[in-house]
C-alpha cells in the first residue's frame, strides 16, 4: 500500500512540475481548521489530507478527505472527498459528491452536484451546473446559464 501511495505522489509531483518553494509546504493533515499541522493561510504542494474539514490558500496534488476547502489562486492536481470547495480556480480531476468551484474550472469534475463559475472541460453527475462552459455536461440535470446548447437539459448539454 505504502508502495502505491508513493509511486502516486510521485506521478503527481511529475505531471504537475510541483515547484517546492520554502513557504510551500509538502503536506498537510487537518482535523477541521485551525487543527491542522499548517495553517490555513499556507500552500499546499504535495498531499493534504482532511479528515473533517481543511481549509489552505492553494492546493497543488492530491487533496483528500471529508469537506476539502482552498480560497485563492490555481489549485491542481486531483480531489477526492464528501465535499470540495474552491473560492477561486481548479484544474484537474474533481470526484466528490459535491463539487464548487467558483472560478474557473478545467478538467474533469465527477459527482453527485457540480458546480463551476466556468467550466471547460467535462461535467459528469446528476446534476450540473456552469454558468458558461467550454464542453460537456453529462447527467440527470444540466444547466449552462450562458451560451449553452440549451439554458438546461437533461442526458447531456454543452458548448464549444
Amino acid at each position: 500500500m505504502i508502495k502505491k501511495f508513493s509511486v502516486l505522489l510521485i506521478f503527481i509531483f511529475l505531471v504537475l512540475n510541483i515547484e517546492v518553494q520554502a513557504e510551500n509546504k509538502p503536506i498537510q493533515l487537518a482535523l477541521f481548521t485551525p487543527v491542522q499541522i499548517f495553517s490555513e493561510e499556507s500552500v499546499i504542494t504535495g498531499f493534504r489530507l482532511n479528515l473533517l474539514y481543511g481549509r489552505n490558500v492553494t492546493v497543488v496534488g492530491l487533496d483528500w478527505g471529508f469537506v476539502n476547502h482552498t480560497t485563492e489562486g490555481v489549485s491542481k492536481g486531483v480531489q477526492w472527498g464528501f465535499v470540495s470547495i474552491n473560492e477561486a480556480d481548479y484544474q484537474g480531476w474533481q470526484h466528490n459528491s459535491v463539487s464548487y468551484t467558483k472560478g474557473t474550472f478545467k478538467g474533469l469534475q465527477v459527482g453527485v452536484v457540480n458546480y463551476a463559475g466556468h467550466a471547460s472541460g467535462v461535467q459528469f453527475g446528476l446534476v450540473n451546473y456552469a454558468a458558461t462552459m467550454e464542453g460537456l455536461q453529462i447527467g440527470l440535470v444540466n444547466i449552462i446559464g450562458d451560451g449553452g446548447w440549451f439554458p438546461v437539459f437533461p442526458i447531456i448539454n454543452g458548448s464549444f
